[in-house]
């Protein structure tokens, strides 16, 4: 029987502004079961169905004694990412081996919670069998499988509250047999269990197990941080989240299922969700209950979001990653920046109620996180309203999710409270300013030809108009972040008053125009004195510098006895490109005015960055200047070029909505050629509380780290892969995916 969901628009609103509640998430939970069960139908009609329908049909024998021991094997870590890998790598067969073997290791974790007896066989690698929610033997050799046999008293099938204690497990391989342990929990020779973390209070209880024996996901040791101490962190991160935030504590006890470790990275803290284990939290050990609870907020967000998704279609599909999001150091697809926002409300909720409640260093700290989340997710809407190609439905998402912001905004307790309060906020924006313009130089390039355009008209002292076209480069392989002189420099905005002044930044821009730490800090110090062109050095400083760069090396010929002109000023550059109708700001500023000039007076200074970059954010052209005749070859050079492609991205839409289409861009490598010294290495002065994201080998929705989950389109961990549009296109609210199809386990009816 086909049945579609029916999302109810309050549902979809609450979702929207960030939480949803207990039964928006049970739903999803319910829709996501449907999903997993239709790839589960795939890989048995598909060509490795034979590998896969013994495991099944054990499952379905379970489904038909013990519906609830086989709904927790489909909704658990490792269902949903077994499924995604086996229709992905089965047609081709990469490995010489069949993925959908491994549904025998998940069916014997059925068996053995529905106390059913059972004969399976289960590959083994790297000498290790591993089990997900049971655990992993090791020391099996060369074995390429073994026989797992699960046998259970007479009596005990299907008995609800029968213990996993009560069946015996066998492994059997030609080198002889293992007993597992009667309580799978406690480790014995040659078996590691996985450990099930429990935390209780006020009535709410969170159950998870430690997965580490899942095949899809990260196998890890935790011998730096054992079960033991992975439970105190937990019954402490719980009560912070059930006393503070007690309605998203009920949504995280009903939709989490699991904590996968990850290894620890330089600093902070790594986390990551996989799109396809809905409620599974990967992250490194977080050493403190405060971020745990942060990080569980966070990436539930995600899991939330890649459900709601397979539900409801938010952007038309397509693109490359080439958005800008302040919380990541690499360029986003539209999904990746759509998933960042509202994994970025959790963690605006958490910090909201921290600043509320600390006192002296700790709420400072926790003001001060506030007001950057706010700034990065007003950033991220502002990207996703101006080049994401939303549906309706993502317009009225993305509507909500901002009032969401603003609502929070009106509570008092951001960067708006008194003097304290403005200092704050512009210390946040100095920082957000200085890490757009870094990020602008390091993946965005300037169109030469275009360049070259404005270079002629700079000199023939005529206005601007059009900006050229932007290409932003796709990250490859793994991805660090702006540097620790960045982090350095930005750590000191904490603390400062005000910016450097934008006039010293400039020349100190002038004297090392390859350096990034310059330019971050010029756009920061316009920003903050609203010169003109502020906009265009933060929305195109690749673009200044380049022309500033080109200007330099092609300085006009001077009479015999006058002064040459010194190297163009970025502030005259920037104030030039942001105005749409009038010339260089410096009269006579033209070559023809160079050669007319009488001799031994010195001309006057070039314009400077902010002049050139107000220039730069003009759309019309016309002289205005006087003195601004360009010289033949000068005029020449003008009429080739093409104009450009595309609006200033500081004059996108300004509303949530229509979108520009993607641009297609060269195919995908290493950022080069740009002379620029962005120091490879990722750190700052201060490690960051929210998740800290090292980018696994799939980067791509929110956030970074990742199991080596699916690597291709719309596979692997939120934090790095595109989750995709969801749905159908065109689909609205009420109309969603299958959600009673038939069971591929029962064979007759579903598992809903």
């Amino acid at each position: 029987m086909i049945g579609p969901y029916v999302l109810p628009d309050d549902v979809f609103d609450a979702l929207a502004a960030g939480a949803g509640g207990r039964p928006a998430v049970l739903l999803l939970l319910r829709a996501r079961r449907s999903r997993n069960l239709l790839l589960l139908r795939r890989a048995l009609d598909g060509p490795c169905g034979r590998a896969v329908e013994p495991a099944a049909d054990l499952l379905a024998g379970v489904e038909r004694v013990a519906p609830g021991a086989a709904r927790s094997v489909i909704d658990g870590p490792a269902f949903g990412t077994w499924a995604a890998r086996t229709l992905r790598d089965c047609p081709a067969h990469p490995r010489g081996e069949c993925a959908g073997r491994d549904l025998a290791a998940l069916a014997v974790l059925a068996a053995v919670r529905a106390a059913r007896p059972a004969r399976v066989t289960v590959p083994v690698r790297e000498g290790r069998l591993r089990l997900p929610g049971l655990g992993t033997v090791t020391g099996l050799g060369e074995t390429p499988e073994a026989l797992v046999v699960v046998e259970a008293p007479a009596g005990a099938e299907g008995v609800p509250g029968t213990s996993a204690g009560s069946c015996r497990v066998r492994v059997l391989t030609a080198a002889g047999e293992r007993v597992l342990p009667r309580d799978p929990s406690r480790p014995g020779h040659g078996w590691q269990p996985v450990a099930v973390l429990d935390a209780r209070h006020r009535g709410l209880t969170l159950r998870l197990p430690l997965e580490t024996a899942a095949p899809e996901l990260p196998a890890l040791e935790t011998a730096s941080a054992g079960p033991a101490a992975w439970q105190d962190l937990l019954r402490q991160a719980w009560e912070l989240l059930v006393d503070n935030h007690p309605r998203r504590a009920e949504e995280l006890a009903a939709g989490l299922n699991g904590i996968v470790p990850l290894p620890a990275p330089a600093r902070g803290v790594a986390s990551a969700t996989s799109r396809h284990a809905f409620g599974t939290v990967l992250t490194s050990w977080p050493a403190d209950p405060e971020r745990l609870a942060l990080t569980l907020l966070h990436e539930f967000q995600h899991s939330k979001l890649s459900a709601l998704t397979d539900l409801v279609t938010l952007y038309e599909p397509g693109g490359r990653p080439r958005l800008y999001a302040p919380w990541r150091p690499d360029p986003r697809p539209p999904g990746g920046l759509l998933q960042g926002i509202y994994a970025h409300l959790g963690d605006l909720a958490f910090w909201q109620e921290r600043s509320g409640s600390r006192h002296g260093p700790a709420q400072a700290d926790a003001a001060w996180r506030l007001a950057q989340t706010r700034a990065h997710v007003e950033r991220g809407l502002t990207e996703a309203a101006s080049h994401v190609r939303l549906t309706a439905l993502g317009t009225r998402f993305l509507e909500r999710l901002a009032r969401t912001v603003r609502d929070g905004d009106r509570g008092g307790t951001g960067a708006g409270d008194g003097s304290g309060g403005e200092r704050l906020a512009r210390a946040v924006a100095r920082v957000q300013a200085g890490d757009e313009a870094v990020w602008r130089l390091r993946w965005a390039a300037a169109d030469d030809a275009g360049t070259e355009r404005l270079a002629a008209l700079w000199r023939a002292g005529r206005p601007a108009g059009p900006l050229p076209a932007e290409d932003v480069r796709a990250a490859t392989g793994a991805v660090a972040g702006p540097g620790p002189e960045f982090g350095r420099w930005a750590a000191r905005q904490r603390g400062a008053e005000r910016a450097r002044p934008a006039r010293e930044a400039a020349d100190a821009v002038l004297a090392a125009p390859d350096r990034a730490q310059g330019w971050a800090e010029l756009a920061a110090a316009a920003a903050e004195e609203d010169r003109p062109g502020a906009d265009v050095l933060r929305a195109r400083t690749e673009l200044v510098r380049d022309l500033c760069v080109r200007l330099t090396a092609r300085q006009p010929a001077t009479p015999p006895g006058t002064a040459p002109p010194g190297p163009p000023d970025p502030l005259a550059l920037a104030a030039w490109l942001a105005d749409p109708a009038v010339g260089p700001d410096t009269p006579g500023a033209g070559p023809a005015a160079d050669a007319a000039r009488p001799p031994g007076m010195a001309p006057p200074r070039p314009p400077d960055p902010l002049a050139l970059a107000a220039w730069l954010a003009g759309t019309a052209v016309g002289p205005d200047t006087p003195g601004a005749g360009p010289a033949a070859d000068e005029e020449e050079a003008v009429q080739g070029v093409s104009q450009a492609r595309g609006a200033h991205p500081a004059r996108g839409p300004g509303r949530v909505g229509r979108g520009e289409p993607a641009e297609a861009g060269p195919a995908p490598g290493p950022p080069s050629g740009d002379g620029l010294v962005v120091p490879a290495e990722s750190g700052s002065a201060e490690a960051p509380m929210e998740p800290a994201r090292s980018p696994g080998p799939d980067p791509a929705a929110d956030e970074g780290p990742a199991a080596p989950a699916p690597s291709g389109p719309g596979e692997g961990p939120t934090a790095g892969a595109e989750p995709g549009g969801g749905g159908v296109p065109g689909q609205k609210t009420g109309v969603s995916m299958s959600q009673n199809a038939r069971s591929p386990l029962a064979k007759t009816s579903a598992t809903g």
